[in-house]
């Protein structure tokens, strides 16, 4: 329960009280600011406290926008002001100060404040941000939010209030701004209703996020009986279970139930959906008498390689200084062209594309053909959006801050042996050192694995060789205009050195066992990448030093190689290491996103 307190006596008529209730808050009524300053110290730490002006006039979406978005410590539409329990300090500061000014007589407004809102609440809000609390001011768009000084002022803002249909603005703004021309065109028409009737009847993002989930487990399974109607379920399946994945975060934007582990469950159970699949084609292919497995293998690593380069060049640049090029201006402009930005938006493959090409080449083709499709469009998609960062990347001028080379560094999963190296290897200058020497590390790593025989002490030698490099890629502050790309060539080097390793080992089982060993090894990095998004930083130095970073896995994985040469044995070493990885890393996650006290957020996600 919430806590919304009136500022003066509630204007005859006026639904105002009637809607904060709807809103889920408990309204009390103050004389004046003294009193609304008495009620406020009664109000439990825990609760969220909203103080509003009773002449306000204006939708209720707007008021919903302005006091219940869990995101934000505070907030503010013209007539009201929330405030979260972190907030709610600063708060009592700034009323404090106001019920002396207005006890003294002055006009509440103040040349600082907004002219639209010269109220108690707006200006509160502005002493909440000149003492350093930041308050959120929504965009309302075509909603009405006003406190009429008069009657005809009141008369004209309902009068606008009900020129505008709220519940369509809420309908409209439930979907994701920028999104790709299948999922715009093809699934939010009618997804974003279907998000309506799950909020009216009390579901939550995240049980609509874990019946995605289950859809997309079952469309594996149905994939996995190898027969021509299981692969036809399986697509149309697929396809459901992606209308749910929109629906979830419409709900959430319908019904501003936004939370940090609802972005970490919509991200992570993306991935899981998706490469469960690749698992329930590979498997259904086997039935059929044709091995797959490589090019499953191969489709997870190209995409969750592509997802790397997009979270690592993000943090590196999202807040760089004088962060321009003319490659970025040159796309800006073509923003202006309309079928420009739904043809760059196709071509890298988002997920909405990339399922529905998936659904319908399992129902018409073969698994093999699926994933021959997916390879291609996958690396061309992979080639784009690269080649645009490397050329965004060398003609902008941008100083990194500190934030974004501790974020590379944490992205990078460096194990107590590169960190080693870092602390007492050479430190190499050069603009473009780091991500060279990572570059030669790796490429020698995938040459040995790729031209020495299987279980060669060779590998081994090459491990180390790249686990030096990597100590030495990661020894100096990753500022570099290019260093972004020391972790994408740390997880390619990482992923491709298993599925190399895992194809030339011409052991039954080896590859559907590297396939888990990369699951598992990959949901460590989104998680690393979701935990930095949500403000909370790095998963812990003891999970990265238990799981052995990404050199300290090649490496094993490399010995594994060279002593288990049996028949079976290299199998039954990857699974151990498979299951060991996934074990602790999933029980540290979940123990960390239940327990998880990071601020709310609402992640839009990346296209692909």
């Amino acid at each position: 329960m919430s806590t919304a307190i009136l500022t003066g006596a509630p204007v005859p008529g006026s639904s105002l009280t009637d809607d904060l209730r709807s809103l889920g808050f408990d309204v009390q009524v103050a004389a004046d600011v003294t009193e609304a300053a008495r009620l406020l110290s009664a109000v439990p730490a825990d609760r969220r406290v909203a103080l509003v002006d009773p002449r306000f006039v204006g939708h209720v979406h707007a008021l919903r926008l302005g006091l219940t978005d869990p995101r934000f410590p505070a907030a503010t539409v013209p007539g009201a002001l929330t405030a979260q329990p972190e907030a709610r300090p600063a708060l009592v500061r700034a009323l404090d100060t106001t019920a002396e000014a207005v006890g003294a007589g002055v006009p509440t407004g103040t040349p600082a404040a907004p002219v639209t809102d010269r109220t108690v609440p707006g200006r509160l809000a502005v002493s909440m941000d000149a003492g350093g609390t930041s308050v959120q001011r929504p965009e309302l768009g075509s909603l009405v939010a006003a406190v009429p000084a008069d009657v005809p002022a009141r008369a004209e803002a309902e009068s606008a209030v009900a020129a505008v249909d709220d519940e369509a603005v809420r309908l409209r703004s439930a979907v994701k701004a920028h999104d790709g021309f299948f999922t715009t065109f093809f699934i939010s028409p009618y997804s974003r209703y279907i998000a309506r009737w799950c909020a009216r009847r009390g579901l939550t993002p995240n049980q609509v996020t874990t019946a995605s989930l289950l859809t997309a487990l079952i469309a594996a399974g149905s994939a996995a009986t190898g027969t021509r109607g299981g692969y036809v379920a399986a697509g149309v399946l697929l396809l459901l279970s992606f209308v749910l994945d929109c629906t979830d975060g419409q709900l959430a934007r319908y019904s501003l139930q936004y939370s940090t582990m609802g972005a970490w469950l919509d991200a992570t159970f993306d991935r899981a959906k998706e490469y469960a699949y690749y698992a329930g084609l590979a498997l259904g292919a086997a039935r059929g008498g044709d091995d797959v497995w490589a090019l499953a293998l191969g489709a997870m690593v190209l995409q969750a390689c592509r997802h790397v380069i997009d979270f690592s060049f993000n943090e590196a640049n999202h807040d760089a200084v004088a962060n321009s090029s003319p490659t970025a201006a040159l796309s800006d402009r073509l923003d202006s062209v309309g079928w420009t930005v739904w043809v760059r938006r196709m071509i890298v493959l988002p997920i909405g594309e990339r399922w529905a090409m998936i659904a319908v080449l399992t129902a018409v083709t073969t698994p093999r053909i699926v994933f021959y499709a997916l390879l291609i469009g996958c690396a061309f998609a992979a080639c784009y959006t690269t080649a645009g960062r490397l050329l965004r990347s060398l003609t902008r001028k941008a100083e990194r801050t500190d934030r974004a080379a501790r974020a590379l560094a944490e992205l990078a999963d460096s194990g107590p042996l590169a960190q080693f190296v870092a602390a007492r290897g050479p430190r190499i200058p050069g603009a473009f050192s780091a991500p060279v020497i990572a570059l030669v590390g790796a490429g020698a790593l995938i040459a040995a694995a790729l031209q020495q025989p299987f279980g060669s002490k060779q590998m081994i030698f090459a491990a180390v060789f790249y686990a030096i490099c990597s100590g030495v890629a990661v020894a100096r502050p990753l500022k570099g205009a290019l260093d972004w790309l020391v972790p994408p060539i740390f997880r390619a080097a990482e992923y491709c050195t298993v599925l190399i390793l895992a194809a030339r080992s011409d052991v039954p089982g080896a590859l559907p066992a590297a396939f888990g060993l990369v699951s598992a090894v990959a949901y460590h990095h989104y998680d690393t990448v979701y935990r930095i998004r949500g403000g909370t930083g790095a998963p812990p130095q003891w999970l990265v030093r238990t799981i052995g970073g990404h050199e300290g896995r090649t490496l094993v994985v490399a010995v594994l190689a060279a002593v288990f040469t049996q028949h079976s044995a290299f199998t039954v070493a990857l699974t151990t290491l498979a299951v060991a990885v996934a074990l602790v890393v999933l029980v540290e996650s979940i123990r960390f996103w239940v327990s998880s006290g990071a601020p709310a957020v609402h992640d839009e996600g990346e296209p692909a």
